[in-house]
């Protein structure tokens, strides 16, 4: 074999492989591009807070607007303008737009920022110290967004309602526990953007006349109690108390009603004890007889132990 058809044979077979390579990088899977979408500008909704300012007129600007459950904000002169679900950079060029046609600005220049918001925050509202709009970050736990409104105030009752945003039609309750560690143990749901927090409000049954403690005492709504329960939350009838003679007043939508009891059988047969109501008014009244017997006896003992009686008058 001669030297030109030696070096003939290696260049036919660097060309092969040359071509055999390419093939195989031409057959490969070429690699995927990725695709990182930017997230979703915020859109205004009913009940944010936002400030519209024009530039060079603070006349027609506005801070902290709240924007109404028609989806508009009103800005002085121009009057209510729809904003709601829109941008803010929507807006600002809707408010531009709206600003010319009232005759108001020939030019105007607007931006509108985005305070408190709906969309992006929960609502904690009822029983808490600071009602308002809390920031989620994504998702808390009612227990944080609870305290974010500076927590629940003392009329507050065991009962939270969680109204989800998604799905706003089964609202989900929870019971509050009585110390905070009570309820990291128990439920503790997560709250969502856009989610209601509601924390009801105890009701209240009056106890009043001659009872132990007259006042006002609360009835947990998440809670039962009944009349002889709330009668012993005030310490008890009073010893001048005319058990058969008591009287329940209670509210109806179509009126008041006055329920007269008889304690003393109350007492004797407690499966007739039931249960009382927000707003529930009990009045114990006192036997004349009973009340000078109790008082003379008071005195009595006082002047035997030598010190002196206070009395009170009693309803």
């Amino acid at each position: 074999m001669t030297k030109a058809s030696y070096l003939l044979i290696l260049l036919v077979c660097f060309s092969s492989c040359c071509m055999a390579q390419t093939q195989k990088a031409s057959t490969g899977t070429a690699p995927v591009a990725l695709t990182v979408q930017a997230p979703p500008a915020i859109q205004i909704s009913p009940g944010d807070q936002i400030s519209v300012n024009v530039f060079d007129i603070p006349d027609l600007s506005v801070d902290n607007a709240r924007v109404s459950q028609g989806g508009t904000v009103s800005l002085p002169v121009a009057g209510p303008i729809h904003v709601a679900g829109m941008t803010a950079d929507e807006a600002a060029h809707y408010i531009e737009h709206e600003l010319v046609v009232l005759g108001l600005v020939l030019h105007p220049t607007v931006t509108v920022s985005l305070g408190q918001s709906v969309g992006q925050g929960a609502t904690i509202m009822g029983q808490v110290a600071s009602p308002g709009i809390y920031p989620t970050f994504g998702s808390r736990r009612l227990l944080d967004m609870l305290t974010l409104a500076g927590g629940v105030t003392p009329s507050a009752g065991k009962l939270v309602t969680i109204i989800h945003r998604g799905d706003p039609q089964h609202p989900v309750h929870v019971g509050l526990a009585e110390s905070s560690a009570g309820l990291r143990s128990q439920a503790n749901p997560i709250i969502l953007p856009g989610d209601t927090v509601v924390v009801a409000k105890a009701g209240i049954i009056y106890m009043v006349g001659a009872v132990g403690h007259p006042g006002g005492y609360l009835i947990n709504n998440n809670e039962h109690l009944t009349l002889l329960q709330a009668l012993a939350l005030a310490g008890g009838n009073a010893p001048a108390a005319k058990l058969n003679s008591a009287i329940l007043i209670r509210k109806l939508p179509t009126g008041t009603e006055a329920i007269h009891l008889n304690l003393k059988k109350l007492y004797e047969d407690k499966q007739a004890d039931f249960l009382v109501a927000d707003g529930d008014i009990l009045y114990m009244p006192s036997s004349f007889v009973k009340s000078a017997l109790f008082f003379q006896a008071a005195e009595v003992g006082a002047q035997l132990a030598n010190t002196a009686v206070i009395t009170s008058t009693v309803f």
